[in-house]
């Protein structure tokens, strides 16, 4: 039997990221840089001004206060997009908008609320008064500024030749905004992966369908075209499939042949185990680039993964919900994240304190659902001697437990399989070891939420 981390390793081992194209800036949203993102010249490109008010020479306004104010006169506008470049001269200045260019002749930025337009009538204190910029305006200046002041320096943010978005990187709105600052409106990145999702099983019928005895509605295609499309990848839903072999078989060559067009990998729900009808394995039995094991993990024992003639990566997951779901997340996604060109595949993972006890399948690793819930839920004598009661403030259920969350099995029934409409109370999936018989209330374990 192979190990959960053995099997792991041998899922994405079929995955590798997708070929490098380039597209627009949205449509990169969600994608990986496949190049660094450089600039072509600083940034910012020029000295500009990081406030609202006026450039001027910082020697000129050096004796200037509130009750003894320096006057200038002002000679020019620059607002932020504007070309002109007014000199400031000795004893002038210019009226400043933030962003704009620093005209020449200027070092510093006096604010408009630090000036005041001599002899002009008194209006709203709160709204700053500007002097005409048109050369005959006056501008008394109330407050001395150092040379430099308030003036964002060309190169601060970037110099030329600079990455400020590295290969590898996961694009996010900022990261958009970041390629946009320095002139990119293309970024090149790794397509994004075309998943197909099929689920089988004579007893699935679309949701919605009326049900005969012995059918259900199909869960497990909508569980994993909405997990696909979570981990990054476009969703081809393709379920659910009749426990016909032969069509089964027709349908995966013809993906693997791209009769539906560009599929990066196939992910199918049931017929993996030992059953008198398991469509999947009959379907690929004579693939010898596929091959089913059983994984010591619970649930989600019975699994298959390989390629078929095309080249196609298939993972092939066992069909009860709770098994489909696990198993997704643990094997299927991180492989669907290499895809995507990341090198960071996996949850963030984290430990945290049990609330109440389970016994566990003997050398099986276990993937338990749970939900995070109020330190409260954890019994005083049943914490781990390294979590003290202390350590929770008695005002705040909400509080970790010696800095650490809690959490107690999402169902009463804990991890069976079958369970799909209590599963949405699972915030995530709690790793036992496989060495480990019992979890005990207080037990500290690892979980990635979901």
């Amino acid at each position: 039997m192979r190990s959960l981390d053995e099997h792991r390793a041998a899922t994405l081992a079929l995955a590798a990221p997708l070929p490098a194209i380039e597209v627009p800036l949205l449509d990169a949203l969600g994608l990986v840089l496949a190049a660094d993102v450089t600039t072509q010249a600083a940034l910012p490109r020029w000295d500009n001004s990081a406030m609202d008010g006026y450039a001027v020479r910082a020697a000129d306004v050096a004796a200037a206060a509130v009750d003894a104010g320096v006057v200038l006169r002002v000679v020019g506008d620059v607002a932020a997009g504007s070309a002109d470049e007014p000199e400031v001269a000795p004893g002038t200045a210019v009226r400043i908008m933030t962003g704009a260019p620093l005209p020449p002749g200027a070092d510093a930025v006096v604010p408009v609320e630090q000036t005041a337009v001599p002899d002009a009538p008194a209006g709203d204190p709160a709204e700053p008064q500007w002097a005409d910029g048109g050369g005959a305006g006056l501008v008394e200046v109330r407050a001395a500024v150092a040379p430099g002041a308030h003036v964002r320096r060309a190169g601060e943010d970037a110099d030329a030749g600079e990455a400020v978005l590295p290969a590898g990187a996961l694009v996010g709105p900022t990261h958009l905004a970041a390629a946009a600052s320095v002139g990119r409106a293309t970024l090149v990145v790794h397509r994004r992966p075309r998943i197909a999702v099929i689920s089988t099983g004579d007893e699935l019928v679309e949701p919605g369908a009326e049900l005969r005895r012995g059918q259900i509605p199909d869960s497990n295609s909508w569980l994993l075209a909405a997990a696909v499309l979570d981990a990054g990848a476009e969703p081809l839903r393709l379920g659910p499939v009749a426990d016909d072999p032969a069509a089964l078989h027709r349908l995966l060559v013809g993906l693997d042949a791209g009769e539906h067009g560009t599929v990066d990998g196939i992910v199918t729900s049931g017929g993996v185990s030992v059953g008198a009808f398991d469509v999947v394995k009959a379907a690929l039995a004579d693939e010898r680039g596929v091959e089913f094991v059983r994984v010591a993990v619970q649930p989600g024992k019975p699994q298959g993964l390989g390629r078929l003639p095309g080249g196609t990566p298939i993972w092939t997951l066992p069909g009860n919900p709770v098994s489909t779901h696990a198993s997704f997340e643990v094997f299927v996604r991180p492989a669907i994240r290499r895809m995507l060109g990341l090198a960071d595949v996996e949850r963030p993972r984290t430990r945290v304190v049990v609330g109440e006890g389970w016994r566990t399948p003997p050398a099986r690793a276990q993937l338990m659902p749970v939900r995070r819930v109020p330190s409260d839920e954890v019994p005083a004598d049943d914490r781990s001697d390294d979590v003290r009661s202390d350590d929770v403030r008695s005002d705040d259920v909400s509080s970790d437990v010696g800095g650490l969350p809690c959490v107690r099995r999402a169902t009463p029934r804990g991890s069976g399989s079958h369970l799909v409409a209590r599963l949405p109370q699972a915030h995530g999936l709690a790793i036992v070891p496989a060495d480990v018989d019992e979890v005990r209330a207080g037990d500290t374990l690892e979980v990635f939420w979901t």
